[in-house]
């Protein structure tokens, strides 16, 4: 369980603002943070981590006090069992994939949980590679598995795939969900892209102007009103078309058909007859299947 209650000042574009938060997040969940640039989002993984030190708030994980203003207690980063993904790897060039992930040992005679690592993430024909060679998802992979070289209680991940392109990241949310079965580590994610929301997250925190605004799962959270100016529609599949590596759905709102192009994880479980939950972001539509 991690108890986390915080305020302080945000400057944003629009001005300075005051993050006031009040959660608690059980073991094992996997947490996406979502609004607007400036919400407090990144500002809420740095208080986590012990990067930053809110002006008054308390941190609590599984009994273990992290942060208690009122006490003068602020427990170093290095002693808060995180892992922290950030969206540009941040990996060390010298350093092979081995290197990199035996580096965040804690205790170096661990070797066989990187061997486990490197089998899991599909790196390990790639370990004696340094990151200057590899992609972009690639380097993700690296990034990933180093986090949870440390044994973390907590693994944050901050927009880590929003500069892949939309193979990669379909690819890497696999992975992350593989990661996160094999090992149940509570899981915090900040995240603009709806349909990696849908995919990932069995719970959403909606933040806007540093406060949550909404908490619950993506289909609740999603479908009862607009949130940081995303919109959507329920209505009835009517036709697939494949075409290529994509389809073509029909979907019927009201008396209008919404033509709507889907990947095949999109479609997954999506029938003719399906109802289903038409998301809008940035004139990019995507399908959610309704329960």
């Amino acid at each position: 369980m991690i108890e986390l209650a915080a305020r302080q000042r945000l400057h944003t574009a629009e001005g300075e603002t005051l993050l006031d938060v009040d959660l608690r997040i059980g073991k094992g969940e996997f947490v996406t943070l979502f609004g607007p640039s400036g919400a407090g989002k990144t500002t809420l993984l740095r208080i986590l981590a012990g990067l930053m030190k809110p002006e008054s708030g308390r941190v609590v994980v599984e009994g273990e006090v992290w942060f208690d203003s009122a006490r003068g207690i602020n427990l170093p980063t290095q002693q808060r069992r995180v892992g922290f993904v950030f969206q540009d790897y941040a990996l060390f060039p010298n350093m092979t994939v081995r290197g990199n992930l035996e580096f965040a040992l804690e205790n170096k005679l661990e070797r066989r949980r990187v061997d486990e690592l490197l089998e899991l993430t599909g790196l390990a024909e790639l370990q004696q590679r340094r990151p200057d060679s590899l992609s972009g998802g690639q380097k993700q992979r690296v990034a990933l598995a180093r986090a949870l070289a440390r044994q973390p209680r907590i693994l944050l991940l901050d927009e880590p795939l929003s500069a892949l392109d939309a193979a990669t990241r379909l690819r890497l949310q696999d992975e992350i969900l593989k990661l996160h079965r094999a090992f149940g580590i509570t899981t915090l994610i900040v995240s603009h892209d709806l349909s990696e929301v849908f995919k990932l997250a069995s719970r959403v925190l909606a933040l806007e102007s540093g406060r949550i605004v909404r908490d619950g799962r993506p289909a609740d959270v999603f479908t009862d009103r607009k949130v940081g100016g995303k919109f959507q529609f329920s209505g009835e599949v009517v036709e697939i078309e494949p075409n290529d590596v994509v389809f073509a759905v029909s979907v019927l709102v009201g008396n209008q058909i919404v033509k709507v192009i889907a990947t095949q994880d999109e479609i997954a479980g999506i029938t003719i007859g399906s109802k289903v939950m038409l998301l809008s972001k940035a004139f990019n539509p995507m399908l959610v299947k309704m329960r």
